[in-house]
């Protein structure tokens, strides 16, 4: 997630589930830039499946016009074998777009769309990590799926120990607090 110092606007107050590291780079998606665009109207089929509220979330600035999708696997499922589903990690799965939606829907709590997402070349990251522009937490199931309040950033810091989980109470504008 962004740190409190991270203010250009396409990351800030972010936080980004990363899906791929390795010697190619990286790949994420930002959990909690929710868009207008409503599923039903570019990926009806997956409408149902998809957590509240069931909107188009902007992943990146990369690829917009491209579409992702995490899902969190429901407890006891087994997904082994399920075309279309490739575990991140943990209860955490990458769903592909093209499967059948009546197949996956059953296993999942729900499922993300996301338009885009965020990439960084090999060292990159790295590099951005070493100027403390971004935190490593761990983050819940249940994150990839969240009600995509406003807050993300804040709930996520907020269940860190101290003194970590005080930065959630870091003001949004800075210079006008």
């Amino acid at each position: 997630m962004s740190a409190t110092e991270l203010v250009e606007p396409t990351f800030r107050r972010t936080v980004v589930y990363i899906i791929e590291h390795n010697e190619a780079g990286s790949l994420g998606v930002v959990l909690n830039r929710p868009s207008d665009t409503a599923v039903h109207e570019v990926l009806p089929r997956w409408t149902e499946a998809v957590a509240a509220p069931r909107t188009l979330f902007i992943g990146g600035p990369v690829k917009r016009d491209a579409a992702l999708c995490l899902g969190t696997v429901r407890v006891g499922a087994r997904i082994e074998g399920v075309p279309g589903l490739r575990r991140i990690d943990g209860r955490v799965v990458l769903v592909d777009l093209d499967a059948d939606p009546e197949r996956v829907a059953p296993l999942v709590e729900g499922i993300r769309i996301f338009a885009g997402y965020a990439g960084w070349t090999f060292g990159q990251l790295e590099g951005e990590l070493e100027n403390n522009d971004w935190m490593v937490l761990s983050a819940l199931p249940s994150d990839p799926i969240s009600s995509g309040r406003a807050d993300l950033w804040a709930h996520v810091l907020r269940r860190q120990p101290l003194p970590l989980s005080l930065l959630a109470t870091h003001p949004i504008e800075l210079e006008r607090n």
